[in-house]
């Protein structure tokens, strides 16, 4: 913040606004509650009317407010809420919460979008911008209720205080904000872009070791398989049910998240299982006793996981516990290779693979959600050479694909890094940390 205030400067002189979460606040701004500035509105439809546009949660990016209309529903069978142009959007439920967008034309949203409409006094995009103020959505976040599904109520959204600066000052914090968090954007989008290139020539570098060796010159033969095409000619094609002594998966156990501890076994979900490593940041711990319940998924060290459903489909890794005791749920499938005829890693980087990924996506089954069965996981055909050919493989592959990782990763930091100053950008406007009154007027 220090930062920013040296860049552009605060205000002649603040008072205090007398709410904890924002300090204290320029001394010509008003502080008011949001239902005196932006009523809630409350306009309900059984459900979507047809050539309607539709807001859900998933079309609101959750730290610019840009909507992502790609995707439209042909109907939504469930009370929908009624939104005009000027309006501002405001996700009150978990994990969404605080999704803000201001659209400039008339739809319907989920029904746990709050819609705002700004009064004579309120600019949209400086209300917009309010409510994606960071430690404004952190005291809301504490004002949310309920285990599963939390949600902030509309009453304390309405009786949440905002700084009001006079309009044209909104007006020129709005435009100072869009044109510098446009410059953040962009530059995130050509760093995305390019971990998008990274990860296209990593996934290239894997299919091309798992299907053609290592060995430039090694005669070949048509594999049979469409998807596989050539391979070399001393290689095997085998399924899967061939190469693992167990296909199988785990469940969530009786009574769900209540049956979490603070330590003890650790129970991995999809979300634990990425391509190439297990990531334990918030893995779920279970006791003893539900271990086993669920001794039929234990996961052994060398067991090759795959994610079976939703949208983290396919993603897979090699088990590495380090002496630590692991199950899986329902969500996670256990591969378990004969360790003295395969190597858990090439198998890992098999799947990885844009012939193997092309295989599972060709063959979801789910309704709902994306999924494999085990049958289908079985089926899965992969190209085989001798153990020691998949050692040098998965060796070669581990040091080429750390570099790529490597490079990956510190583009990853870079779009954090940028999205935190797009936060702290709009919070110190927004709060008059930073008087940008001259800059807006210098566009």
């Amino acid at each position: 913040m220090a930062t920013l205030t040296e860049k552009y400067g605060p205000y002649p002189g603040y008072k205090p606004s007398g709410a904890d979460w924002l300090g204290d606040v320029p001394a010509h701004w008003e502080v008011k509650r949001l239902k005196y500035s932006a009523p809630l509105r409350n306009d309900k439809l059984g459900n979507k009317p047809e050539d309607v546009a539709y807001v859900g949660l998933e079309n609101i990016e959750p730290w610019t407010g840009k909507l992502l209309l790609d995707y439209q529903p042909d109907s939504v069978d469930s009370t929908v809420v009624t939104f005009a142009p000027g309006d501002v959007l405001f996700g009150k439920l978990r994990p969404y919460l605080a999704k803000v967008a201001h659209p400039d034309f008339e739809g319907t949203a989920t029904s746990e979008v709050l819609v705002m409409r700004p009064l004579e006094d309120c600019s949209q995009s400086y209300l917009a911008y309010c409510l994606l103020n960071a430690p404004y959505i952190r005291w809301i976040d504490t004002l949310t209720y309920g285990a599963k599904m939390p949600r902030v109520s509309p009453d304390e959204v309405a009786c949440s205080f905002i700084p009001l600066p006079p309009l044209p000052e909104q007006q020129a914090i709005a435009a100072f904000l869009d044109r510098e968090t446009a410059r953040i954007d962009a530059l995130v989008s050509k760093k995305e872009r390019l971990m998008e290139l990274l990860q296209e020539k990593r996934t290239a570098l894997i299919t091309r070791a798992v299907t053609r060796g290592l060995d430039p010159d090694a005669s070949v033969k048509d594999s049979g398989v469409e998807w596989l095409g050539e391979i070399p000619a001393h290689w095997e094609v085998k399924r899967l049910k061939h190469l693992a002594g167990k296909v199988g998966s785990g469940k969530t156990p009786k009574g769900g998240a209540e049956r979490y501890v603070d330590d003890g076994v650790m129970l991995l979900r999809s979300q634990n299982v990425h391509f190439g490593e297990l990531r334990l940041a918030d893995v779920a711990y279970i006791d003893t006793d539900t271990d086993e319940e669920m001794a039929g998924s234990r996961v052994l060290e060398g067991d090759v996981l795959l994610n079976i459903t939703g949208a983290s489909l396919g993603r897979s890794c090699v088990a590495r516990l380090r002496g630590k005791d692991a199950n899986v749920n329902q969500h996670v499938c256990i591969l378990r290779p004969n360790q003295q005829q395969d190597e858990p890693e090439f198998l890992a980087y098999s799947v990885e693979s844009r012939s193997l990924q092309d295989q599972i996506f060709n063959n979801e089954n789910g309704v709902s959600r994306d999924a494999l069965n085990f049958e289908q996981i079985g089926d899965l055909v992969f190209a085989r050479p001798a153990k020691n050919e998949q050692l040098a493989i998965a060796a070669f592959l581990d040091q080429e694909t750390g570099k790529l990782d490597s490079l990956i990763a510190k583009i990853r930091e870079a779009i954090e890094r940028l999205r935190e100053l797009r936060s702290a950008l709009i919070s110190a406007a927004v709060t008059g940390r930073i008087d940008v009154r001259e800059e807006a007027e210098c566009q």
